[in-house]
């Protein structure tokens, strides 16, 4: 009986199988507004400002930020949690596929999320006359969390692989 239970709970991390095609199309939605943003811009380049211009570069920037995200998620959760991804082209596999553990997931994940509220905020910088004083400082208070989250992600880890090797 325990062991049907275990082969039972160990077959169903398959179960998070439509999560990462679902996360495939989130990113095949993400290209599309990418490319949308880029045909949207190229009737207007010459007559548009130089800070126009960096805005929409920036968005570009947290469009390819969290397409990034969405592609270590999803083949370092597939690789953990479903199964090894038999890439039998070895010159075309990514350097980091298999490497990647939890907690260097965390941690990147951690770091990505820094860098594209990093990139919010210099928008919002940049449009700083547009916007509220009270909606900015609560930007800069969310990204200061989210800074001082990964940094003590960061720190437990490396406390913990401290704690391993001791």
């Amino acid at each position: 009986m325990e062991e049907k239970i275990e082969i039972i709970i160990y077959s169903s991390r398959w179960l998070m199988f439509p999560v990462y095609i679902g996360l495939s199309l989130g990113f095949l939605l993400l290209t599309i507004k990418f490319f949308q943003q880029i045909l949207s811009v190229i009737p207007e380049i010459l007559i548009m400002s130089e800070s126009g211009l960096v805005l929409i570069v920036l968005s570009l920037i947290d469009i390819a930020l969290v397409g990034g995200l969405l592609v270590m998620v999803m083949f370092s959760g597939y690789e953990n949690f479903i199964s090894k991804m038999d890439v039998n082209d070895n010159k075309n596999r990514l350097g980091w596929m298999g490497t990647m553990d939890v907690n260097s997931i965390k941690n990147k994940v951690a770091s990505s999320i820094v860098a594209i509220s990093s990139v919010h905020l210099l928008r919002l910088f940049m449009e700083a006359e547009k916007i509220l004083d009270d909606k900015i400082m609560w930007c800069v208070v969310i990204h200061l969390t989210f800074v001082l989250s990964a940094f003590g992600m960061s720190y437990i880890d490396k406390m913990n692989k401290k704690n391993i090797h001791i």
